[in-house]
């Protein structure tokens, strides 16, 4: 479970706020980077602004798969070139908007 953090920031007359030095190295940002604030049901998230397009979804799978190669390498198979063929024959002609709305529902 990661360890959860809180610092308290005092804000300004005129708005502004420092970012406690252990926020700051939690979120990997030093000066001239930026920051996201993001409202929702849940409460307030600060991020990386560079962030702001990343999928946690995607990002879990991506520490899941990287840990699983590192603990069995040996599960790991070579793409082969009839494979590669059959992937390209599946696809061609397909176009492919990644910044496209999904309409309906998705099903995980």
């Amino acid at each position: 479970m990661p360890v959860a953090l809180e610092e308290v920031s005092t804000i300004t007359a005129k708005g502004q706020t420092s970012i406690p030095k252990s926020v700051r190295q939690a979120l990997g940002v030093g000066y001239g980077d930026k920051i996201a604030f993001r409202i929702d049901d849940r409460g307030v998230t600060v991020h990386r602004a560079d962030a702001e397009h990343q999928d946690p979804v995607i990002d879990s799978f991506l520490a899941f798969l990287a840990e699983d190669i590192k603990r069995r390498p040996e599960a790991l198979t070579v793409l082969t070139p009839a494979l590669a063929d059959q992937l390209a024959a599946l696809t061609q002609g397909v176009e492919v908007d990644l910044d496209s709305a999904i309409d309906g529902d998705v099903g995980l």
